[in-house]
């Protein structure tokens, strides 16, 4: 993990034209809640592991459970939490059950997310 100072204010103005067109800005607590949900979804390992692979894949749990090396009952246990958050959907082929990202919504905060994490490495590196 990279560790950043952090920096801190020295004045005590409020600079209050800033605040209002701030305050205009700020979404409801209902619309905060939902995405502060939506990221509590993505932060575990397993659901973003399983974010990553239905990337590009439709997959079955077996599928997904081969490729993490897990039970099948422990990624059908992170499927459901994925697709609560509407973060995937399913679709039953015959006896099978196929998973794929809900949207492409998903697809580009992931890979947006992605993009973020690499550009701070290779600054860090450098």
């Amino acid at each position: 993990m990279v560790k950043f100072k952090a920096l801190e204010c020295d004045c005590n103005i409020i600079h209050a034209e800033c605040v209002e067109n701030a305050k205009k800005d700020l979404q409801s607590d209902d619309i905060l809640l939902c995405m502060a949900d939506f990221y509590k979804a993505m932060s575990d390992s397993t659901r973003i592991k399983i974010i990553n692979l239905l990337c590009g894949h439709s997959l079955c749990v077996c599928d997904i459970s081969s490729i993490l090396n897990m039970t099948k009952s422990a990624i059908s246990h992170q499927l459901q939490n994925l697709k609560e958050m509407n973060l995937i959907k399913s679709q039953k082929k015959g006896k099978e059950v196929w998973y794929s990202l809900a949207d492409s919504h998903v697809r580009q905060l992931f890979m947006l997310c992605h993009e973020h994490v690499l550009e701070v490495l290779n600054e860090n590196e450098g």
